[in-house]
């Protein structure tokens, strides 16, 4: 349920509706995983 929460006070915050947030948010975290180099196991 805090998913649930954090989508809509995502949401809320860029004034979009929760789909439309879910589609920023995985947009976003998308280019923080290429960023990171997009490998499914990070080097600790």
């Amino acid at each position: 349920m805090k998913i649930s929460e954090d989508v809509r006070k995502y949401a809320a915050e860029q004034g979009v509706a929760e789909v439309k947030a879910i589609e920023l948010g995985m947009a976003e975290k998308s280019k923080e995983f290429s960023a990171a180099g997009a490998e499914l196991y990070a080097k600790a």
